[in-house]
């Protein structure tokens, strides 16, 4: 175990990959005051280009301002217009577009502006954002603006950036404008644009990661999945809003692959870096081992606003994660997953936690991260075994949530498997996808999300019971999946061809069905200290059907031995 101080610049590691196609327009998004109109019509000059203008579009069409537009018909008015406007827009080739500073949270907007073409968002604190405000009022007869229109304007423009934070950082590029001439932000904007366009031409520009935002009550955050991404951590970073320090947090067989690459990502977005590596293994992910991490934060001097990157797998991802939870009652969490199983599933949810002896998991929190960043190419450094066992989960998104998900699974299992460039980040995305859906509408897991322990019941007995050395996570997983489907069987839920099915798909991707060795006793054991216990019996994920489960606590205790008598063989 070892921490460390990032002072000068590591080698950089890593290619980069082909970027995504987009349309030919610059689109410019970002809070109010953040200068998007005077930028952007400075911009359409200096390219030549048309400017489109939102909301002055908007307000032409409905014949008059857009305050009196939300005071005489609403919000939802409002954005119906917004939409069209936007649409009519997106039309358009080499056009400056302009949006409104609440465009952008619409999902389909989102889509719309990202194929229309490179969307650079204008930052800026909010306390800029509110001189900026002060100054317009003071230099205008006009109505009081809406923001300015409360008892505490700067808390009001403080909270909204922030709910919005998470979709102003899935924009391509971010300028940061607060110390900047007009005249300097739209060079920024132009250099930006004008790089990431030669990039393209070249073939040599990042890999595509359309991002998607998982909203919880707690938090939302942008998830990245893409192909050599891992160089934009630190601009991704400082679009959530992150400055200042950083902490990675990782295992030693990553961080000798991957640290360098993403501490000179950070270092080159400005944060000032450390780094503290454990020994790989599910046996690291202990009380004690967060105890040593805690004490070296302390020798650190570490402050809040001070964000814990996680870079590694589910281990890691669950390690620094507790840690980031309870150090300072709450640290920003970055989570940089690099193995399958992570990327797919446990770094989207903010599950975090450290094992107990007798059970995985038991002391954690639900902790959502502010950003998600999964580079796929990184898979390339994981030993075959761990990659097989990754599958798992992502197989299990299908078969408890999304049949046409499974077919693709099963179409598309030799590409997979291969690691195929584009097919691997379109299924791991849309497996995140799935998993985002979940967390969104339930995330404690008071009922809804418990969807996503599908195969996890006994997996984790058999985790527990040969003390988390004898299987990856995600072959438990594929064990314990093939164990709920027989219950399912023997409950008549499904028929023995659905079981049959679920073993080919699982056994095509090199994940196992059934062990020997293990003692059945203590699997048992293990389970009835399982988190999803309730009033002393297991509640168990069943299949209904491929992509449909059920909730079922009246399971026999004879059915659940005689299955595991049919998995774990003498």
């Amino acid at each position: 175990m070892s921490g460390t101080s990032g002072k000068g610049k590591p080698d950089k590691k890593g290619k980069k990959g082909e970027a995504g196609e987009k349309g030919e327009n610059l689109v410019l998004t970002g809070f109010s005051f953040t200068g998007k109109s005077v930028i952007g019509q400075r911009v359409a000059e200096r390219l030549g280009w048309e400017l489109f203008d939102i909301d002055e579009e908007i307000a032409r069409a409905a014949g008059k301002p857009i305050p009196q537009i939300f005071a005489d018909d609403g919000e939802e008015h409002f954005r119906r217009l917004e939409r069209e406007v936007l649409e009519r827009a997106c039309q358009g080739r080499h056009t400056v577009i302009v949006t409104g500073g609440g465009a952008i949270v619409n999902p389909l907007n989102r889509e719309l502006l990202s194929r229309s073409g490179v969307v650079i968002c204008l930052e800026a604190r909010p306390e800029t954002i509110h001189q900026r405000l002060l100054s317009s009022q003071q230099s205008s007869a006009t109505v009081v603006r809406p923001l300015l229109a409360v008892p505490d304007p700067l808390s009001r423009i403080t909270h909204l950036k922030a709910s919005r934070q998470a979709f102003y950082a899935t924009a391509d590029l971010a300028v940061h404008t607060d110390q900047l001439t007009h005249d300097q932000v739209v060079e920024e904007v132009i250099s930006a644009f004008e790089g990431r366009g030669n990039k393209a031409k070249r073939g040599s520009s990042h890999g595509s990661a359309e991002p998607f935002v998982v909203t919880t009550p707690s938090e939302s955050y942008p998830v990245f999945v893409g192909w050599n991404i891992l160089q934009d951590l630190g601009q991704r970073m400082r679009q959530v809003g992150l400055g200042g320090g950083a902490t990675i947090i990782s295992d030693e067989q990553v961080f000798s692959h991957h640290g360098a690459l993403a501490s000179e990502s950070l270092l080159e977005a400005g944060f000032n870096i450390e780094s503290f590596t454990v020994p790989p293994g599910e046996t690291t992910k202990t009380i004690d081992i967060a105890e040593r991490i805690f004490d070296w934060l302390v020798t650190r001097l570490t402050e809040r606003g001070h964000a814990i990157v996680a870079l590694g797998g589910g281990m890691v991802g669950d390690l620094a994660g507790f840690v980031a939870a309870t150090f300072l009652r709450g640290l920003p969490l970055v989570q940089v997953p690099t193995s399958l199983i992570a990327m797919a599933d446990s770094s989207i949810g903010g599950k975090v936690g450290v094992n107990h002896p007798q059970a995985k998991n038991l002391i954690g929190a639900f902790y959502q991260p502010r950003l998600v960043l999964a580079d796929v190419s990184t898979l390339g450094t994981l030993p075959q075994r761990e990659t097989v066992s990754g599958w798992a989960e992502v197989i299990k998104h299908g078969l408890a949530l999304d049949a046409d998900f499974v077919e693709l699974l099963e179409a598309n299992s030799e590409r997979l498997t291969g690691l195929e460039a584009v097919a691997t980040t379109a299924a791991i995305r849309r497996s995140a996808q799935i998993k985002a859906a979940v967390v969104s509408e339930d995330e404690k897991e008071r009922q809804r999300r418990m969807v996503l322990n599908y195969g996890h019941t006994i997996a984790h007995g058999l985790e527990a019971a040969t003390d988390y050395q004898r299987f990856l996570h995600g072959e438990a997983v594929a064990i314990g999946m093939a164990g709920a489907a027989r219950l399912s069987q023997r409950l008549g839920l499904i028929s023995s061809d659905v079981v049959e099915r679920q073993d080919r798909l699982l056994q095509g991707f090199g994940l196992p069905t059934s062990c020997s060795g293990v003692d059945r006793d203590g699997v048992l054991k293990a389970m009835t200290l399982d988190k999803k216990i309730r009033q002393r019996e297991i509640r168990w994920v069943l299949l209904e059907a491929i992509g449909r489960s059920v909730f079922r606590s009246d399971v026999p205790q004879r059915d659940v031995a005689e299955v595991l008598k049919e998995l774990v063989l003498d």
